[in-house]
């Protein structure tokens, strides 16, 4: 039995009907990797429950305290049953990208059962129209509250519900005896939660404190523009609407090398390729609608705090901050840049601010306050209130180098769909592995009822920004070449100014004239030597200008082009 941490317990206590507070993911496998080429149902059952009994987290189920006076505890789950948790569902005719798209969005709209274990897994078949999509490929959709994992962590889970190999009889069995806990009485959670309370309230004391002191450094550090503020005032659009319950999902894909050159040819970081492309996207998709503000929105990006916290045993360990994505600037290069200094901006921020950590407010206070908060706080849409407009959450997640299979069957996409906020309608999450990077949308029905079209703006914005930096590298390479050309001849002229002349004309002409008699076969031998060199040189030239010629914006998609 463990109490969850002040952040898990934030995730718990925001739960909403129409925020639940989970986030999932949708893997897609071929199952030719598989022992005889093909993968069942009951396989695929039989290896979570293997590979479940080494990991407590995914059997644990939470006990309130009386009252909610005091965090939940995990508590391991004496009536834990698997096939409850996996369900085996399968596309109807026709089986294609948009069905797929359709049944994950609803089933990621659905609250998880909070008296059972905070997870659940779909097994989905009849992938049979979607491009790219291997023979008899099926799909896995996996959801977990966020009280057991963030995005961060998120690799572990990958690791827990994954093989490395593709025959699960090599990877060890699991200990036959499973551990489960008596569930704790009134009394002695009540006990507890007297001594919690007492503990929390000196923490509490000491913790506000050492805040307000943060805060006082942070203010005096912007007065003196040592640290940049980020802007707190961006223009609110439909993405900052009430979210209702109901969710649309999309995704779009891209080569990993591709987007290394973007990150290359400007210096940047692959996160900030990423939201550059968010901005483009959402400029395309509000222009068309005729709703693109003149200023720059902004998003919110998650930050990994474990570096700043240490060791902990809490499952949770973010924060976030925001950036502005430039959706004010027409050029693909002009907004990377732009991003790139406020990203820096935002670091700089964040390392400073003690205000990456508000979240854990909704986890220090006592459920029972918390919970009438969020629920007036939602219910009252008092969001359409607040002057901050942050118009989507971006997260980027790197993923596993080396291949993951699943009952044998490996995996060859994988997409990330995150959670929405009562005042943010629209959430980003970047995945990459295998030389693949998705670029997954979860977004509120009402605010986005044309998630493909929403997607085809991804996919422009980043061709956008691939092509002129395509065009950059392409400038760069000419302008060193014309250099190197206008140094060469004058390199030349001076070495052969330098050089004194050892043989008189006539002396030279002489010798040449007893080389040609002496030795009449080597100059035709020398000369088809020189030919052959330069005849390779420029098979080679040809060779390296197919590649640069072939380089070109590689939009991989599995969902089709015709996708509405």
């Amino acid at each position: 039995m463990k109490q969850l941490g002040v952040l898990d317990s934030a995730f718990v206590n925001l739960e909403h009907p129409t925020t639940p507070q989970h986030i999932g993911g949708l893997g897609i496998y071929d199952p030719s990797t598989a022992p005889g080429g093909f993968v069942r149902f009951k396989g695929v059952i039989a290896n979570f429950e293997r590979r479940l009994k080494k990991h407590d987290m995914f059997r644990s189920r939470l006990v309130s305290v009386p009252g909610d006076l005091d965090r939940p505890y995990w508590v391991l789950d004496a009536n834990f049953d698997v096939e409850f948790h996996i369900r085996h569902l399968a596309l109807p005719q026709p089986g294609d990208w948009r069905q797929l798209c359709i049944l994950v969005a609803r089933l990621h709209a659905r609250p998880l059962d909070m008296a059972r274990p905070l997870w659940e897994a779909y097994i989905i078949e009849g992938l049979d129209n979607i491009p790219g999509v291997p023979k008899g490929g099926f799909a896995i959709y996996t959801k977990m509250h966020h009280s057991l994992v963030d995005g961060a962590g998120g690799s572990s889970i990958m690791s827990v519900i994954h093989d490395l190999e593709p025959d699960p009889a090599a990877v060890p069995e699991g200990p036959d005896t499973v551990m489960v806990d008596v569930a704790p009485g009134a009394l002695y959670l009540g006990t507890a939660t007297a001594v919690n309370q007492l503990k929390n309230s000196v923490k509490m004391v000491g913790s506000a404190a050492s805040t307000l002191k943060d805060l006082g450094k942070l203010a005096w550090g912007v007065a003196k523009k040592q640290i940049p503020m980020p802007s707190i005032s961006s223009p609110r659009t439909r993405f900052n609407n009430p979210v209702g319950p109901y969710r649309v999902f999309e995704a779009a894909e891209f080569t990993l090398q591709d987007v290394k050159l973007v990150k290359d040819v400007n210096g940047v970081k692959i996160n900030d390729v990423i939201l550059a492309v968010v901005g483009g996207a959402m400029r395309h998709y509000l222009q068309h609608h005729n709703e693109l503000p003149d200023d720059s929105l902004a998003v919110s990006i998650p930050l990994n705090m474990r570096p700043r916290r240490g060791v902990s045993d809490d499952n949770n360990q973010i924060g976030s901050v925001f950036v502005e994505v430039h959706t004010d600037e027409h050029d693909p290069i002009d907004r990377l840049k732009a991003v790139y200094a406020s990203s820096q901006e935002a670091k700089v921020f964040g390392e400073n601010s003690p205000l990456v950590d508000v979240l854990r407010v909704a986890g220090v206070l006592p459920p029972v306050f918390t919970k009438s908060v969020v629920q007036t706080y939602v219910n009252n849409e008092l969001t359409q209130h607040l002057p901050l407009g942050i118009s989507s959450v971006v997260s980027n997640v790197a993923g596993a180098p080396f291949p993951l299979y699943s009952a044998g069957a490996e995996m060859v996409r994988y997409y990330g769909l995150g959670l929405l906020t009562p005042g943010v309608g629209l959430f980003h999450l970047a995945f990459s592995s295998a030389g693949i990077v998705t670029l997954s949308v979860l977004g509120d029905r009402e605010s986005m009822p044309d998630p493909a079209f929403y997607r085809e703006c991804i996919e422009k914005s980043f061709k956008e920004l691939h092509e002129a930096s395509l065009k950059l590298a392409s400038n760069a390479k000419a302008s060193e070449a014309e250099k190197a050309k206008k140094t060469a001849p004058a390199k030349s002229a001076s070495k052969a100014k330098a050089t004194p002349a050892k043989t008189p004309v006539r002396g030279r002409k002489a010798a040449a004239s007893k080389a040609d008699t002496a030795s009449p076969g080597k100059p035709p031998a020398k000369k088809a030597r020189a030919t052959t060199r330069k005849a390779t040189s420029r098979k080679t030239d040809a060779v390296a200008s197919v590649f640069e010629g072939n380089n070109e914006t590689n939009v991989v998609s599995l969902p089709g082009g015709s996708r509405s």
